[in-house]
């Protein structure tokens, strides 16, 4: 499988390692918007750029028939726009907050809790999530999916950052050390706390789902989520 990667920064790197070792080659790195790009030399391209590049990035390659694996944050206003020219131009995308295997079990573990607890009125939900400090911001795509998931289910009505309150969850941001991430959310009541937790133990897991996303795709049509991949709708 032929690789582009748009965005060659440290996840960049990683999913180049990590694409290599699985026999894949790696045909563009795009880094600067002003390159030059091949889009006939990919069969697929991986977007870990930058939120002012992203939207660009990954709608131009579905104007050259070329399916999208994004990371990319801090661009999802745009997320239905870009939906809507893939499904116009009949290519593929994926986006995930996080790309990780484990992760995104999690996210289907947290919502099947958050169903369990919804009429359980006597337990407030709470949230914490610590990263490294070059994360600059807070909190993580990754806790707003699950902040999301436990609203879906549940009463409560939206998150704030650490700030708690009547229908909302509070969602607790760490920055320490280099920490890869990890999320907990908690459940607790006057008796007893609930608590379920993801722990990376480093960023090797967000590059291999972002691999195996590109190795799903290949061939299809339309726009899916790392659900689809793990096979878990």
């Amino acid at each position: 499988m032929k690789i582009a990667l748009f965005g060659y920064g440290k996840m960049g790197k990683m999913i180049e390692q990590i694409a290599r070792d699985r026999g894949h080659s790696i045909v563009a790195k795009i880094d600067d918007r002003s390159q030059d790009v091949d889009y006939t030399s990919m069969d697929v391209a991986i977007d870990f750029s930058t939120p002012e590049a992203a939207f660009d990035n990954i709608t131009n390659c579905f104007k050259n028939n070329v399916p999208v694996i994004s990371g990319t944050t801090g661009w999802l206003d745009r997320l239905d726009k870009a939906i809507k020219i893939c499904e116009e131009h009949k290519s593929a995308f994926i986006y995930a907050s996080n790309f990780s295997l484990g992760v995104n079990i999690f996210f289907e573990l947290n919502k099947h809790l958050a169903k369990m607890m919804a009429e359980l009125e006597q337990y407030k939900v709470s949230m914490e999530e610590i990263h490294h400090t070059q994360k600059l911001d807070a909190p993580s795509g990754t806790a707003i999916t699950l902040a999301e998931g436990i609203i879906e289910n549940t009463s409560n009505k939206d998150w704030k950052l650490n700030e708690s309150g009547d229908k909302t969850i509070s969602i607790k941001s760490i920055r320490e050390g280099m920490v890869p991430g990890t999320h907990s959310i908690s459940y607790e009541s006057p008796v007893d706390t609930i608590e379920i937790k993801h722990e990376a133990h480093n960023r090797e897991g967000f590059a291999l789902g972002a691999v195996i996303a590109s190795e799903w795709i290949q061939g299809k049509t339309g726009v899916f989520s790392m659900k689809d991949v793990l096979n878990l709708s």
